[in-house]
């Protein structure tokens, strides 16, 4: 098979939560660029349209706003994509929040946050889109969900981020259970663990902690939009065909050596 045909993701539909900024923006114009089409969701609809608008300026992008930590907003984004579309080629499940507390303060509201919108949000949006997700694939090519963990749900962190590590753990367990039990409806799982990348989450990040992350990755660097977007086309491709269940850890070395 040629290169341009293993890679390709030309004309497949793809949706994208948490699709405006940071990551979720780096996968979205990675998918653009190469000629997918794409939705893209996220809370502040000022944003997410704007975005689209950008991007629309090189292919196709959507926009289409809601708070996916909601089970009502769940339901209305995916009814709103199933009455634009017939089939979605890759679920990307980005979106995600972050709260940080010393463990004698953590608040139940910096749980429940964290869990509904990273952890439950992912399992309730796919079974919502799954019918979508079974009319695109295909024995030969898997319609594909791909789930964003952290390098946080792999190692122990630094900072007191109780519900954001756990949710991440949970996020990448629930990607092989999702992958067991969906392959034989032609829907592969994986999950991405990107490591320090540059977002409005990790701007949050003390510097000190933020400087030794840096000084302690192999790579001496944070990752970048070529990075992210590369593994993000790669997972969506006829390229990646085999794998289930996997996760890809995009950290420069970070989380396995320190």
């Amino acid at each position: 098979m040629k290169i341009e045909d293993l890679f390709s993701v030309r004309d497949k539909l793809v949706v994208i939560t948490g699709g405006s900024r940071g990551i979720g923006e780096m996968i979205a114009r990675a998918y653009v660029e190469n000629g997918a089409r794409v939705i893209i969701s996220a809370r502040n609809a000022a944003v997410c349209d704007g975005l689209a608008a950008q991007l629309s300026k090189i292919g196709e992008c959507v926009s289409i706003p809601a708070d996916l930590s909601k089970m009502a907003e769940i339901e209305r984004f995916a009814a709103a994509v199933a009455a634009r579309e017939s089939k979605v080629d890759i679920l990307f499940n980005n979106a995600g929040a972050s709260w940080g507390a010393p463990f004698d303060d953590f608040p139940e509201s910096g749980w429940d946050k964290v869990m509904d919108l990273n952890v439950k949000s992912i399992f309730f949006l796919t079974q919502k889109l799954v019918k979508l997700l079974e009319a695109a694939g295909t024995a030969h090519d898997n319609a594909r969900v791909i789930n964003i963990g952290s390098i946080e749900g792999i190692h122990v962190s630094d900072i007191e981020s109780y519900s954001y590590a756990a949710s991440k753990a949970g996020v990448l367990h629930m990607t092989r259970m999702m992958a067991k039990y969906l392959a034989g409806r032609h829907i592969a799982v994986n999950a991405i663990a990107p490591g320090f990348f540059p977002s409005k989450m990790t701007m949050g990040i003390p510097a000190d902690i933020a400087g030794h992350t840096l000084a302690a990755t192999p790579m001496k660097r944070m990752g970048d939009s070529d990075d992210m977007g590369g593994v993000a086309l790669f997972l969506g491709s006829r390229a990646s065909a085999f794998l289930c269940g996997s996760v890809v850890t995009v950290d420069g070395g970070f989380a396995t050596t320190v």
